[in-house]
């Protein structure tokens, strides 16, 4: 997992991920998921990249079943984009980064 992505668990999902004032990207995964593994590396880039206009994080969803159900999640990898506590983008499985970008730009702060 690189410097700028961040773990998130069912005991702090709130506080972390619903009242953040940034943008939060959940990477809900698993260990055993070949997919989910696949697409870390793309994960640690866009964190990395959006630093200060979005917040990325993995939920593993073995430990942290609770949120994981509570948001439908049922496929893995599922990534979320929340803003302002609400959740306003899905991709489930795996695809290329440029992709992924496309779905999520819409929803960040412009830059510059």
């Amino acid at each position: 997992m690189g410097d700028a992505t961040l773990t998130f668990g069912d005991d702090h999902f709130d506080t972390e991920v619903l009242q953040s004032e940034t943008p939060v990207l959940v990477d809900f995964w698993a260990s055993w998921c070949g997919p989910c593994l696949a697409i870390a590396p793309i994960i640690d880039e866009i964190a990395g990249e959006q630093q200060g206009s979005l917040k990325v994080g993995k939920l593993d969803v073995d430990a942290n079943g609770g949120t994981a159900m509570r948001y439908n999640v049922f496929s893995i990898p599922t990534l979320i984009l929340f803003k302002d506590g609400q959740e306003v983008e899905r991709i489930v499985g795996g695809m290329p980064k440029e992709r992924m970008m496309a779905k999520l730009r819409p929803h960040l702060p412009a830059v510059g």
